[in-house]
């Protein structure tokens, strides 16, 4: 009993040595492996080589979310986003595998060429600025340099790109035929140049040139565009390849823009205009613009330019928001609504001395001889303001600014204001210009009678087409004066997500008064400087107006006694019932010719009119009742 006793306290013994021998010995290669790993941590410095191969970088890549489209009001693409393929070629792929197997690598060698020069045959086929045979020394000469990039020809659609991936070798894709392709998203304007610089451009990336943001692309851009996306990229044995331990931020595409624009009635007002002045050298450009009466949205716009040395107009630049005139006789207008407005007038009929043309108390303006030539021939030495108004008389209109407002100039400058004709207003475009009207508060500059004179029939002030349209609208609209706008809603996959719409700025005048210069402006196409539209295909109200255009000097005339015209007709139409406004300026080089609003402008809204009265349902009923 005492022997088996001691045999298994031996035995217990010895595994308890063994065991702590184990644990010693774990527990010195445990320690010793610890100070490896500390030691690898802290001072190891693997091969570089080695661990480019093992660790490939991962590079992060920017994807491009597809451009919102810029529509019309019914729908139709003005502007949209197409994607478009580079075709290129890695010419390398294979040829470590082939030269690794010395049985039948140089036959499978000699069948990737022998492909290579069929694709080069299909190639020439397609992009026909090299010969199939300059197309193989391109990829064989790649092949033995080690080309992993060759650029094929110019970018091509999708249809193109479904019959190149077909083509020999590269049916076999990216690792074993080469094939490599890059979808980039290119701008198509289907309907050419009609609104061109309204719709306008964005060119990124571009130092050389002038403004890189034009028109709604431009100032809508940040909406057009959407939210990049973001992946990573990391280089292996078969190229540059996702990473996919990391994350991948999905691009955000752009949304649409709703325009007001009718791309009918910008066609019509583009042919309309441009059929009258393409065979005009003496012109440098023009602008026509049609707003919707009741809700200030524009219907069209046309901006045609002719560029220095250019033989033809372009839409090139925006010259009715950018470029602002001393307005001419359309300006007085404004002066008919203040004295109506505040009651210096009863009627249109109320009669003012005519004093041979010569605005009393005022030096400095020149005689109107129109006027001096009426008292002649007619044996009267008086003229009421609506025959003044027909006639367009500098000296009526100055006068009646003179003789109510010389003794409280700044009653008449208040009221301009609050026509909004000297604010540069939020516009859908960048770039409309603003105003200048002069005020005997202004210091740096002398006030006298003869600025009140010349501002009431359209000098001394600047203005551009878009606010004297904007102001002749508030008349049609029965003195309501709605905010111009180009952007009817912001759209995402039909869906409205932001609706923008019309808007009120103000009202301006009563609609008796309203009413009493639509007269007005009704016989000046009746009876007065604009004629020319009396026969239109519905009656027209509006006001035609000439100034000059100043040089370096502030002359209005150069040593060759030249001018530079500027010729306007503004209105709106059926002068009964107004569904559209509409202004026409012209815009001359230095010139001997005469430029006048009852000219060219008139015959282009005349033409415009006609064209719209054929189409738009607005006309249907003055149809039915006239048949």
């Amino acid at each position: 009993m005492e022997a088996n006793t001691g045999n298994v306290k031996k035995n217990r013994d010895r595994i308890g040595v063994i065991l702590y021998v184990v644990y010693v010995f774990l527990l010195i290669a445990s320690v010793v492996l610890f100070g490896k790993i500390v030691g690898i941590q802290l001072f190891f410095k693997p091969d570089p080589k080695i661990e480019k191969a093992l660790r490939p970088e991962s590079r992060s890549r920017a994807i491009e979310p597809v451009r919102g489209n810029i529509i019309d009001c019914n729908g139709r693409l003005l502007a949209m986003s197409c994607p478009t393929y580079q075709i290129a070629m890695d010419c390398t792929v294979m040829r470590e595998e082939f030269a690794k197997d010395s049985i039948s690598g140089p036959v499978r060698e000699q069948q990737w060429l022998a492909k290579a020069k069929e694709l080069s045959v299909e190639l020439a086929k397609v992009f026909p600025d090299k010969s199939a045979d300059q197309y193989w020394q391109l990829i064989s000469k790649g092949r033995k340099s080690g080309k992993k990039y060759l650029r094929l020809g110019k970018p091509v659609d999708r249809n193109l790109y479904n019959r190149i991936v077909q083509f020999p070798l590269f049916r076999e894709g990216r690792y074993r035929g080469g094939f490599i392709a890059e979808q980039q998203n290119i701008r198509i304007y289907p309907y050419g140049k009609l609104a061109r610089r309204t719709i306008g451009f964005v060119r990124n990336n571009r130092s050389d040139v002038g403004n890189t943001h034009v028109g709604l692309e431009g100032k809508f851009d940040y909406i057009l565009h959407g939210h990049e996306g973001k992946e990573w990229l990391k280089v292996t044995d078969y190229g540059r390849v996702l990473d996919n331990d990391s994350t991948k931020t999905r691009p955000e595409d752009g949304k649409d823009i709703r325009t007001t624009l009718n791309i009918d009635y910008q066609d019509i007002a583009w042919r309309s205009l441009y059929n009258e002045i393409k065979d005009e050298d003496a012109l440098e450009g023009a602008c026509l613009v049609l707003m919707e009466t009741s809700t200030g949205a524009i219907r069209a716009m046309v901006n045609l330019y002719r560029d220095g040395d250019s033989p033809d107009f372009e839409e090139v630049s925006n010259l009715a928001i950018g470029r602002s005139i001393e307005p001419g006789s359309v300006f007085k207008t404004v002066t008919l609504m203040q004295v109506l407005s505040d009651g210096h007038i009863k009627s249109l009929e109320q009669t003012i001395p005519t004093n041979h043309g010569n605005i009393k108390g005022v030096k400095g303006v020149p005689q109107d001889v129109h006027i001096a030539d009426h008292e002649r021939d007619h044996h009267i030495n008086s003229i009421s303001v609506l025959d003044g108004f027909k006639i367009s008389s500098n000296y009526v209109f100055g006068t009646l600014a003179v003789s109510n407002y010389s003794k409280k100039p700044m009653r008449f400058i208040e009221n301009i204001h609050s026509y909004k004709l000297s604010e540069a207003f939020d516009f859908d475009l960048a770039g409309l210009a603003a105003p200048t009207i002069p005020s005997p508060k202004d210091k740096n500059r002398y006030w006298s009678l003869s600025d009140l004179a010349v501002m009431g029939y359209g000098y001394g002030v600047r203005e551009t087409p878009l606010h004297i349209l904007t102001f002749y609208n508030a008349i049609a609209n029965k003195g309501k004066m709605m905010k111009p706008y180009l952007v009817e809603d912001i759209e995402l996959n039909g869906v409205v997500k932001e609706r923008r719409g019309p808007a009120l700025m103000s009202t301006i005048c009563s609609r008796a008064v309203a009413d009493t210069i639509t007269r007005a402006l009704k016989a000046v196409t009746e009876e007065g400087t604009a004629r020319r539209l009396k026969d239109a295909r519905c009656a027209v109200a509006g006001k035609t107006g000439t100034s000059f255009g100043t040089y370096a000097d502030g002359k209005y005339k150069d040593d060759l006694g030249r001018r530079k015209y500027q010729g306007t007709f503004v209105g709106f139409f059926p002068a009964e019932d107004p569904k559209y406004s509409v202004i026409c300026t012209v815009f001359s080089k230095p010139t001997s010719r005469s430029f006048q609003g009852g000219g060219i402008p008139a015959k282009a809204i005349k033409n415009l009119v006609g064209g719209i009265y054929s189409i738009d349902p607005c006309f249907q009923p003055t149809l039915t009742a006239a048949k």
